[in-house]
């Protein structure tokens, strides 16, 4: 399967675009002791380990968006061709 030049530029733009959305949760919950899941929130009083998991959870899809998008932007080879 081969995948087009324009392709990856455009995925990874879209990734790079989720970045600073993923960032601002991350900050905000860290601040304010409070993640939103859905259509409720967890806080940090309410249960610290459901609270620390989904916060890594979410700073684990940052660096994995961050990754995949510098690989398809700049091609550095992260995948195999």
């Amino acid at each position: 399967m081969t995948t087009f030049a324009s392709q990856d530029f455009l995925v990874g733009l879209i990734g790079l675009a989720l970045l600073p959305i993923i960032a601002l949760r991350i900050l905000r919950g860290a601040r304010d002791g409070r993640l939103p899941l859905y259509r409720a929130s967890i806080d940090r009083q309410d249960g610290r380990a459901k609270f620390n998991v989904l916060l890594a959870l979410h700073v684990l899809s940052f660096v994995l968006i961050a990754g995949i998008s510098a690989d398809l932007l700049f091609n550095l080879g992260f995948r195999s061709n």
